[in-house]
């Protein structure tokens, strides 16, 4: 740095120049021992991970009022049992849940239709019998999310509501 000219300057003063510090200390990573190194693991009952996964369950209580269920079916259920096919959608693109990733998996397994067809009534209902008790019932709603194909899971909602209800069993992968 400059100095002004009033400032006596020793003629033999050598300028100071940057040098090293004798300890240069390690970089910093970011290493846990739970981190998952590579990519997140695909199995089996591991689900799929995303950001922010609790907000579904607040977009499903607004949901609540929509989903129509016949005698025997339970709101629960069909809330449990389609939460998990909205979180697949969600972590697929990377995000955390919206309306639309249970919009489309309520409409796929016709919850918003006031009397839908009885072989998807009939399908629905085994499938989704007692999925609320998530302790007791986990592999059956992995089943549910599972069997549902991937070119649903990239459907806009408009495609799934239009494909609604002739479509359901190429919608929802059910066999039978």
């Amino acid at each position: 740095m400059a100095a002004p000219k009033h400032t006596p300057i020793d003629p033999t003063d050598r300028p100071r120049a940057y040098s090293s510090p004798e300890f240069v200390p390690a970089p910093w990573n970011n290493v846990r021992k739970a981190s998952i190194t590579g990519r997140q693991p695909r199995a089996e009952r591991l689900g799929h991970p995303g950001p922010d996964q609790g907000y579904v369950l607040s977009l499903a209580e607004r949901m609540r009022p929509r989903i129509k269920v016949t005698a025997g079916e339970s709101v629960d259920d069909a809330i449990q049992g389609c939460i998990g096919i909205a979180l697949r959608r969600a972590s697929h693109f990377g995000r955390a849940p919206v309306i639309h990733d249970l919009d489309i998996a309520l409409t796929m397994w016709g919850y918003f239709i006031e009397a839908p067809a009885a072989d998807l009534v009939a399908a629905r209902s085994r499938l989704f019998a007692g999925v609320a008790n998530v302790v007791h019932h986990y592999a059956e709603a992995r089943r549910i999310v599972d069997m549902v194909p991937q070119s649903t899971i990239i459907m806009t909602p408009e495609t799934v509501r239009k494909s609604m209800p002739n479509s359901w069993r190429a919608l929802t992968g059910a066999k039978n």
